[in-house]
């Protein structure tokens, strides 16, 4: 059975692209609020859900992030399985596949009983919970990255890509500030008790109205069609490793810093700043938000940027930034807004040189074939590997009295990737799609 020609994979122009963005972009609006929603309200619930340690108060706080991090596990399989699934079945089931479950581990945690009540059955509800959204958010990557870049007219896959983090931000964003608002309104005994079930709760509601958009989304590739009609043989589970094993290592490479940097510029930031310079929990919230607004308009922007110069030059200066600025910046830090909301903005003006173009470049490198598992699982385990666990070893440092290392340990990653972006990746923006 013969291979499906390159010519004969990708659809025509869709008829609406912004219907394209949209189905893409509020699904993913929703896999992110659910997502991060975790990771803002951890130091609220931490006591909740997992026993306290003799004399040390950071122990539910390391239990939550290492939860937190097991969830990063499952994102590997999720991109293996379900860009597999995509490259068989078609971008737009799997991208249904990928909200049903988000919303499914969202209800799980707005449930999880208290260690109170429960016992060891709380920790094991809620480490259930993140597994299923590990596994959804590593399966959208794959099936909603390589959607996006696909659906992209050309000269603007820079564009397109980019708006993968917009709506990345946006859940983000909204994840950060219906935390603020409720931290806010609500006596910190009552955030603890019972306020942080809220966002989760609402986190399941609203993956209905994904699941419902995302119906009217376009195929963007026939080779679901062709293995139906029997003129295309499957991609096997592995295929990408087996044809393409440089281009996924590069991805490894690529990605390494950009995780980390990620991670912690938008997520881990402000409780750094709080468990180092004792910064207040309600207007580290706020900073937040204010920060992610910023880097959420800057994305289209650099995408729009990198259609113009390329993508190596984007990735260059984002890994030469952070390969220097991480132990300045972080050593800024104090008890003051400003000074939290100067650092995370400069970061994320180099940051977006990364996020803006991730999607982009990782679809780039992959025909269509097996653009989704290969794009998708490499990512995946790289973000596993070191996106993950960002926050744990952060927190691990700042309790063994070394929370300067953190940031080293940051730089040194940034290195490493930056020696692939200048003599291992070669410019891919004018590369046709195959």
């Amino acid at each position: 059975m013969a291979t499906v020609p390159p010519s004969h994979a990708p659809l025509g122009v869709p008829k609406s692209r912004i219907r394209q963005l949209t189905a893409a972009n509020v699904g993913n609006v929703v896999e992110w609020f659910d997502w991060y929603t975790y990771s803002f309200l951890a130091i609220y619930f931490s006591t909740q859900i997992f026993p306290k340690g003799a004399g040390n108060s950071l122990v539910p706080l390391l239990s939550s992030f290492a939860v937190f991090a097991v969830g990063f596990f499952m994102r590997p399989l999720g991109g293996l399985l379900v860009g597999s699934f995509a490259d068989r079945f078609g971008r737009k089931a799997a991208m249904t596949f990928t909200i049903i479950l988000m919303g499914v581990g969202s209800l799980l945690v707005a449930v999880t009983p208290t260690y109170e009540s429960a016992g060891v059955l709380a920790p094991v509800i809620l480490t259930l919970a993140r597994l299923t959204q590990g596994l959804s958010v590593g399966g959208e990557f794959a099936a909603a990255t390589t959607f996006l870049v696909e659906s992209a007219p050309p000269g603007r896959r820079g564009l397109f890509s980019s708006f993968q983090y917009v709506s990345t931000t946006i859940g983000q964003l909204l994840a950060s500030g219906l935390a603020a608002l409720l931290a806010a309104i609500l006596t910190e005994a009552d955030m603890g008790s019972w306020g942080w079930r809220i966002p989760f709760a609402v986190g399941a509601l609203v993956s209905l109205v994904g699941l419902w958009i995302r119906r009217g989304a376009e195929e963007t590739t026939t080779l679901a069609e062709d293995i139906k009609k029997g003129v295309a043989e499957k991609p096997k589970l592995f295929e990408f490793l087996v044809r393409y094993p440089t281009k996924a290592f590069m991805i490894v490479g690529i990605t390494m810093a950009g995780t980390v940097a990620y991670y912690t510029w938008t997520t881990f930031l402000p409780t750094y700043a709080q468990l180092t310079v004792k910064f207040d929990k309600a207007e580290a919230l706020q900073v937040g938000t204010l920060s992610l607004v910023f880097f959420m308009v800057l994305q289209p922007l650099l995408g729009m940027l990198s259609d113009r110069i390329g993508r190596r030059p984007m990735l260059i200066a984002f890994g030469l930034g952070f390969t220097l600025l991480p132990v300045p910046l972080m050593g800024m830090l104090s008890d003051s807004f400003a000074s939290l909301l100067l650092v995370q903005c400069v970061g994320m003006v180099f940051l977006g040189g990364f996020t803006s173009i991730s999607a982009a470049v990782n679809s780039e490198l992959f025909p269509t074939r097996v653009r989704a598992s290969g794009a998708g699982f490499p990512y995946s385990l790289t973000v596993a590997l070191f996106g993950g666990t960002a926050p744990l070893v952060g927190t691990a440092l700042i309790d063994n009295g070394n929370a300067g290392l953190f940031a080293w340990y940051m730089s040194a990653l940034a290195l490493g990737s930056t020696l692939v972006y200048v003599f291992a990746l070669k410019e891919t923006k004018d590369q046709p799609l195959s």
